[in-house]
């Protein structure tokens, strides 16, 4: 299990180098200045333009700033804003939060509800209901999130009045951010309603962001399901007297879920990315909207620094996956 787990461990670093050329030269790539944008329209003077290009390494050539960036991240610094001045990592650690709360929130989502439709499926094969859930799912997969949110917001904001459009709380509530988890902080808070209050504003959320990992989750699991239900030890245990149920929770499920556990893995990736179109939708202050803004105005140390914490943190979710890979199925190890 050792070689196992330092094999993994050495993909990583050259991922890692990967990312950050990738994510510097892409970003290098967009046009414009991040100083001219940062100063308007109305310009400064050329002197003092370039003290700030000089202030920021803008004027230095392009491998050099690469070299002073991968200098500054062996020392653990992520660098300061062009626009705010504040650390980047600071900024990422205050806005993180509202992006994990909506993205566990839409992989719960996802799970609760792709899990079980996938086990139906499966289990009658052939049915309408089959047929139905596999075209949903298709159809779920496909869609573009801008165009699922705006209708979502449309139909359940718009026209039914049921939920709020955008924002993680409303603006008649007051809540000390302490955890960063507005439910959370709105439990331990002592506004009457404000509980409420966040998760109203959480549902839609979580619907855009969790419809693609749903379908994908609902798929694979009819998909394994199906494989594991023709396996002779499924026949065994029915030929046991086992009751359906328990055939199919007990011992089908139990086997199936070791491919959904990779997918689940691997949804965490498009999460963070959908999060990123999500949250610019929903106006939901965490990271996606923060990168948007960035864009925005060219602030390099804020993209490049959030860009590689996310796929950090991606591929330390993916490397827990391929562990728990290897503790479900001991062949994968060897």
């Amino acid at each position: 299990m050792l070689r196992f787990l330092l094999g993994r461990v050495t993909l990583i670093l050259p991922t890692f180098v990967c990312v950050t050329l990738a994510s510097f030269l892409l970003i290098h790539a967009v046009p414009g200045d991040p100083i001219e944008v940062r100063v308007g329209e109305h310009g400064i003077a050329p002197e003092r333009l370039a003290m700030l290009r000089h202030q920021f390494g803008l004027d230095q050539p392009l491998w050099k700033q690469f070299l002073d960036y991968e200098t500054q991240l062996a020392h653990g610094d992520l660098g300061n804003s062009v626009v705010t001045h504040a650390s980047v990592w600071d900024e990422f650690l205050t806005l993180f939060p509202a992006t994990v709360e909506l993205g566990v929130c839409a992989l719960i989502f996802a799970l609760v509800v792709g899990l079980p439709l996938g086990v139906i499926a499966a289990v009658r094969r052939g049915t309408a209901f089959d047929y139905g859930l596999m075209g949903v799912s298709v159809t779920g997969a496909s869609m573009p999130i801008f165009w699922w949110g705006l209708m979502v917001i449309l139909v359940f904001s718009v026209f039914l009045g049921w939920t709020p459009v955008s924002g993680r709380i409303g603006d008649a509530f007051f809540v000390e951010p302490w955890s960063g988890f507005m439910l959370i902080d709105s439990w331990y808070s002592d506004d009457e309603g404000a509980v409420w209050s966040a998760l109203t504003h959480l549902i839609l959320p979580t619907i855009v962001l969790g419809t693609v990992p749903l379908a994908t989750i609902a798929r694979m699991t009819r998909s394994s399901m199906l494989e594991v239900l023709g396996d002779d030890f499924i026949r065994t245990a029915r030929a046991k007297g086992l009751s359906p149920l328990r055939v199919v929770v007990v011992h089908a499920l139990r086997n199936a879920l070791i491919p959904v556990v990779t997918v689940v893995g691997l949804q965490v990736g498009g999460l963070m990315g959908g999060a990123i179109l999500t949250e610019t939708i929903f106006a939901w202050p965490g990271i996606g909207h923060w990168l948007v803004e960035a864009i925005q105005r060219r602030d390099y140390p804020v993209l490049q620094g959030g860009t590689l914490v996310i796929a950090v943190l991606v591929m330390a979710v993916n490397l827990g996956v391929d562990v728990t890979y290897g503790f479900l199925n001991p062949r994968i190890r060897k």
